[in-house]
């Protein structure tokens, strides 16, 4: 009985499931044709996408073109802006980008606010010729933005350096500690420092490593650092007294460079005296004498 139960199922199934093929067949072949041409037309547009991305890349490359640029001219661009603390690949390219929009948008403003009319050729050269010198200014000064901050925050960098030596810490360890703790008091310095860290553990030597933080930051205390270290792993001399003795030679300089600019002041102040205070005082002391002479004298002559 089960098995005649079981055998009318199936077969059931069976004639059912072959029926609704039949009949809704068309329904299916339809619907499946409609995916397949939606992938098609997926695909072109993916295609198309491409074929956009590539000419855009043709376009960039020709731009990129346009202001020559020879391997030392790369690579002194690129030097300067790892002293700025651009390090990606892109940045070189960036910049010579801007060295190319930056003129062509002021000759644009030049052109539609109309300061041009009256000596295009002056103003239309000054725009050029300013919007190609502009991202060279700027990288500077934030180039020296940069190195005014390491040279000011390489005393507490050494004071952190000189506790963790002194802690039992090596000279590596010390390092990747002291830029791990100060990546938000001294964010110029910590950087240099794990990459220091990460050029050691890379198995680079320590002086090559500690000479190329000196080469990136082109600072005159970071190379007296560097020289100083190499020195004293030469020797075999104390590192963490050379450490702290290096942390006072830079305090007492700072101190010394703050008592000359307040030095300098005195000599400073004179050419603001004499151009702009002198002549009010003048005015103001000599001005009622000389309308009285003025006077005196009108009356001297009527008479």
């Amino acid at each position: 009985m089960g098995v005649a139960v079981i055998t009318f199922c199936s077969v059931f199934l069976l004639i059912g499931s072959a029926g609704l093929l039949m009949f809704y067949r068309a329904a299916m072949i339809k619907r499946i044709s409609s995916i397949v041409t939606q992938r098609k037309e997926d695909r072109g547009f993916v295609a198309t996408l491409q074929q956009t991305g590539s000419s855009l890349g043709v376009v960039v490359k020709k731009l990129e073109r346009v202001i020559p640029k020879s391997q030392a001219e790369v690579s002194v661009a690129q030097q300067r802006l790892i002293r700025a603390g651009f390090r990606k690949d892109s940045a070189v390219s960036l910049f010579y980008g801007t060295k190319f929009l930056v003129p062509l948008t002021l000759a644009a403003t030049v052109f539609f606010t109309g300061l041009g009319e009256q000596s295009p050729f002056i103003m239309y050269a000054a725009a050029l010729g300013i919007g190609y010198l502009a991202p060279d200014f700027w990288l500077g000064k934030k180039i020296s933005s940069r190195q005014k901050k390491i040279r000011l925050g390489l005393p507490d960098v050494l004071d952190l350096l000189v506790i963790c030596v002194e802690a039992g810490l090596g000279l590596d360890q010390a390092t990747s500690r002291t830029a791990e703790e100060l990546a938000e008091a001294q964010p110029a310095v910590a950087d240099e420092l794990s990459i220091v860290a990460l050029e050691q553990r890379a198995g680079r030597p320590r002086e090559d490593a500690w000479r190329h933080m000196s080469e990136r930051t082109d600072v005159d205390s970071v190379r007296n650092l560097v020289s100083m270290l190499i020195q004293s792993e030469q020797f075999g001399t104390s590192i963490a007294k050379t450490l702290r003795t290096h942390s006072d030679t830079l305090r007492v300089q700072r101190i010394q460079q703050v008592e000359e600019m307040a030095a300098k002041t005195t000599v400073k102040l004179i050419f603001p005296l004499v151009l702009f205070i002198f002549p009010c005082l003048f005015l103001v002391t000599l001005g009622p004498a000389i309308i009285l002479m003025s006077e005196s004298f009108k009356e001297y002559l009527t008479h």
